[in-house]
C-alpha cells in the first residue's frame, strides 16, 4: 500500500524517529541521498500563500536529485476546473509523488486516495506536519532528546500548528500543553487521539487554558500567529481575547531557565511574540526555519524507500 504523509500521527513512534535520525545525517551531509536522481520530478502545489515551504521543498527535491515541478494552485484550480481524483491520476503518472499545500484535509486525502504516488501534506487548515518534523528536529538537537520534555504551544489552538503539535509531540513520546483563549481550544478529535497516542508512548497531552500554568517548569514554547491563513477577517476581534498569551519575557520567566523559543513564522513582533525573545538568546527559531530542508528531504527519502 502506497505511504502517505497527510497528518503527524501517519508515522508511527519508530518510523518519526527514523526520518529524524535520517534528517539529522542529511543535515550532516546534504547530498547523502538521491532518490530521485534522474531527475525524476516531484509535483509541488501550492494552494496558499508560502515562502518557507516552497524555498525548503524547491531546494530539497533538487538536493535529493529530483526536479520540483511547481504547480500554482490558482491557474489549477484543483476540485473546480477538475476533480481532485482526477488531477490525482494525472500527476500519478507523471511525478514521483505530490506535495500540496490547500485548504481541506478531505482535499488531500481525496487526492492521496487516487494518486497512486506518496502525497505529502505540506499545510492543510486542520495540520501542518512537515513543519512539526523541523520542530522536533531543532528541540532534538537542542535538548538531546524529545521524549519526557514538556512543549508548550500559545495561541490559537484550533489551528493546525496546535494539532500537529498534539499529535506529533505524543507520537515522540513529549508532555503537550496547548494553552489559548476561550472559543479556540483544539479539536475534541485531535486531542482525543493524542492523548490515546500519549498513553503508548509515556507522553501526555493536554488543552490548558491558563498561559501562565501552560508554560511553567516547560522545557520548549513555541508560539505561532494569531491569524491564521484564511481567518484575517477575524484579525481585530482576536486581538484581545488572545493577548493573555502573547509570549514575552515576563510569561517565559515561568518556563525552565533552559528553555528554548520556537514560531514556525511569518512571525509579527509585539503580537503574538516580543522583539526580546524571538531576537534573544532562548530563541531557535533560525534552526527551526533551517531544518525545514533537512526535515522534508529526509521524508520525502524515507517515503521513497518505503513504497510497495
Amino acid at each position: 500500500m502506497t505511504r502517505h504523509f497527510l497528518r503527524d500521527d501517519d508515522l508511527s513512534p519508530a518510523e518519526q524517529a527514523e526520518v529524524l535520525a535520517l534528517a539529522k545525517r542529511l543535515k550532516a551531509d546534504r547530498f547523502a541521498a538521491r532518490p530521485f536522481e534522474g531527475p525524476r520530478a516531484v509535483a509541488v502545489i501550492f494552494d496558499k500563500p508560502t515562502l518557507r515551504t516552497q524555498a525548503s521543498f524547491t531546494a530539497g527535491i533538487a538536493e535529493l536529485g529530483g526536479y520540483p515541478m511547481l504547480v500554482d494552485g490558482h491557474l489549477a484550480q484543483i476540485g473546480t476546473r477538475e476533480s481532485v481524483a482526477d488531477t490525482a491520476r494525472v500527476l500519478g503518472r507523471m511525478v514521483e509523488a505530490v506535495v500540496w499545500r490547500t485548504f481541506g484535509q478531505d482535499r488531500i486525502e481525496e487526492m492521496a486516495a487516487h494518486a497512486g504516488v506518496p502525497v505529502v501534506n505540506a499545510l492543510t487548515d486542520d495540520f501542518h506536519p512537515c513543519q512539526l518534523l523541523a520542530d522536533l528536529q531543532t528541540i532534538e538537537e537542542h535538548k538531546g532528546r524529545l521524549a519526557g520534555l514538556t512543549v508548550v504551544f500559545l495561541g490559537d489552538t484550533a489551528s493546525n500548528m496546535s494539532h500537529s503539535f498534539l499529535l506529533a509531540g505524543a507520537t515522540a513520546g513529549m508532555h503537550v500543553r496547548v494553552s489559548g483563549p476561550a472559543g479556540f481550544a483544539p479539536a475534541a478529535a485531535v486531542l482525543a487521539d493524542a492523548q490515546a497516542l500519549a498513553g503508548t508512548t509515556g507522553g501526555s497531552a493536554a488543552f490548558v487554558p491558563d498561559a501562565v500554568e501552560a508554560v511553567t517548569d516547560a522545557d520548549v514554547v513555541v508560539t505561532d500567529t494569531w491569524v491564521s491563513m484564511g481567518k484575517e477577517g477575524e484579525a481585530d476581534a482576536r486581538q484581545a481575547p488572545f493577548l493573555p498569551y502573547a509570549l514575552d519575557a515576563v510569561l517565559l520567566a515561568h518556563a525552565r531557565d533552559d528553555a528554548i523559543v520556537l514560531h514556525c513564522l511569518p512571525a509579527y513582533r509585539g503580537k503574538e511574540i516580543a522583539a526580546e525573545v524571538i531576537d534573544g538568546p532562548r530563541s531557535a527559531v533560525w534552526d527551526e526555519a533551517e531544518n525545514r530542508l533537512h526535515a522534508q528531504k529526509a521524508l520525502l527519502t524515507w517515503l521513497a524507500e518505503h513504497q510497495p
